[in-house]
């Protein structure tokens, strides 16, 4: 992949770098073709190998739906934001295509990574920005979600502009745009995921007290506008929908298995072979190789910040960096009782900052041995990515797959008159609803959004699909209704659907 060029190229000729640190009228110009040719790769890599078949996903359905045009909303639960469904509502106003919508993201995503470490360009070399851009590209979860309609990413690039707008603005009295900045990139990942946000703010503002950051209480009550800003329309969404922000918090709680304290990160490990949710996640690690990166992060991590430290300039980025990096991932490693890899894409982000920069400073130049620290360097990378290629287009094909299974039901419910204005309930309604133009409706659940006595009236002026798996019964409403065989969908097998004898 051309990330492979570019980070080769980093480590083995632009290294010195690190030891002189950007200089103030180069920096900007040093940074731009690094940046473009990491950004512009991972868009180019993802759209070339990874969305050609991919069809959306259950969350992707579900946030999609709300501002598409092909099917009803589906049921909004209490722990999501709409911040990802304003980002998608330029194209899905336009088009159903979910090519186009690939497009878009895609080239969207490039763009965020581009912007996102662009607000570094003053605080790091530009070959470590480069590297860590293509570190972070070329994770398959990074590379798997691009293009997708889900909020991960964009809070990944909300968090890298913020942290890096915040230590412009505590370095530098004249940098007027930073403190705004910060606060942009704060209420940018709370529009995305709300509690993200608070996790991004805290170590902040701590960092800003603890460094006494020029214009430090300006910077804590930017902090503070920003979480708040951000979550407006999620608080204001709490007491209209859901009976009030307590309301919905607690609601909220209860959809994500109750949170409290759980020790996950053994299921962020057995996650990493692809899986794209662990819940629960009582299953076992065969892949170890794609996990092998999870360990070594840790000593990279501290590697970087340890050689960081002989040089002012470049260690309070890096420290910060790395501790608002960890404080993000700390909530889903031990206060979630799952795993799904995207959850830890913000940190990845971060964290990736002090690990460019040990591998960069690792191959400067010296006197002997640096083109042995060069080529160990090259090889462990270049298998690191062909490892993270491999994963990401096994959980590629998994999609493409599911949505070629999906296809054939549709087809089939088409075939038995379930056609707009209809209702899908029961098995996997929400993406089998939206792909045949449905509303989905669930009686019981996280979803549930109907009542069955509901659903049973609903199906005397409409047609209603029940979809029942693996020899399950249908509900009472729909026991006398004709029962039909449809394709398997994945690993659910024997799936059937009752369809009402409603007018079709």
């Amino acid at each position: 992949m051309r990330e492979t060029g570019v980070i080769n190229e980093a480590l083995t000729g632009a290294a010195g770098e690190v030891l002189r640190g950007p200089r103030a009228g180069t920096a900007a110009g040093n940074a731009l073709p690094w940046l473009a040719a990491v950004s512009a790769a991972f868009a180019l890599v993802h759209l070339a190998l990874i969305a050609p078949g991919l069809g959306l996903g259950w969350d992707e359905s579900v946030y999609v739906s709300q501002v598409s045009p092909q099917a009803p909303a589906a049921f909004f639960s209490a722990p999501r934001a709409r911040g990802i469904t304003f980002l998608v509502a330029p194209v899905t106003a336009l088009t159903t295509s979910v090519m186009a919508l690939r497009v878009f993201m895609a080239v969207l995503a490039g763009c965020g990574l581009f912007l996102a470490l662009w607000v570094w360009r003053r605080l790091l070399p530009a070959p470590v920005l480069g590297v860590a851009g293509g570190l972070f590209a070329s994770l398959w979860i990074t590379m798997f979600y691009a293009s997708q309609a889900m909020p991960n990413l964009w809070v990944a690039y909300g968090a890298l502009a913020a942290v890096g707008c915040f230590l412009r603005a505590a370095r530098s009295p004249g940098d007027r745009w930073a403190p705004a900045g910060m606060a942009a990139g704060v209420a940018f990942a709370a529009l995305m995921r709300p509690t993200d946000a608070v996790w991004l703010a805290l170590p902040l503002a701590v960092a800003a007290v603890v460094m006494r950051a020029w214009r430090w209480p300006l910077l804590l009550v930017l902090l503070a506008a920003g979480v708040v800003v951000g979550c407006a329309q999620w608080i204001v969404e709490a007491y209209v929908s859901y009976g009030g922000l307590t309301a919905r918090l607690e609601r909220a709680g209860e959809i994500q298995g109750r949170l409290g304290w759980y020790f996950s990160v053994d299921d962020h490990v057995r996650a990493l072979d692809g899986r794209l949710l662990c819940r629960p996640c009582d299953v076992a690690w065969r892949h170890h190789a794609a996990a092998l990166w999870f360990f070594v992060l840790p000593l990279f991590v501290a590697a970087g910040v340890r050689t960081a430290a002989r040089t002012r300039r470049h260690r309070t980025p890096l420290v910060v960096a790395t501790v608002v990096g960890a404080a993000l991932a700390v909530p889903y490693l031990f206060t979630v009782g799952y795993a799904a890899p995207r959850f830890l894409l913000p940190a990845y982000a971060l964290l990736a900052l002090p690990v460019a920069y040990g591998l960069v400073r690792a191959c400067r130049p010296r006197p002997r041995g640096r083109w042995i620290a060069v080529g160990i360097v090259a090889v462990f990378v270049a298998a690191h990515l062909a490892i993270q290629f491999r994963v990401a287009d096994s959980a590629a094909d998994r999609v493409r797959r599911s949505t070629a299974d999906l296809g054939r039901i549709t087809a089939e419910l088409r075939a038995l008159g379930v056609r707009p204005p209809c209702v899908v309930s029961g098995t996997e309604a929400i993406r089998i609803a939206f792909r045949a133009g449905c509303a989905s409706r669930q009686p019981w659940g996280h979803d549930e959004s109907i009542t069955p006595g509901e659903l049973a009236a609903a199906a005397r002026h409409r047609p209603v699909a029940v979809v029942v798996a693996d020899g399950g019964r249908p509900p009472a409403y729909a026991r006398a209704w004709p029962a039909h065989p449809l394709p398997d969908l994945g690993s659910l097998t024997g799936l059937r659907v009752y369809v009402s004898a409603a007018d079709r």
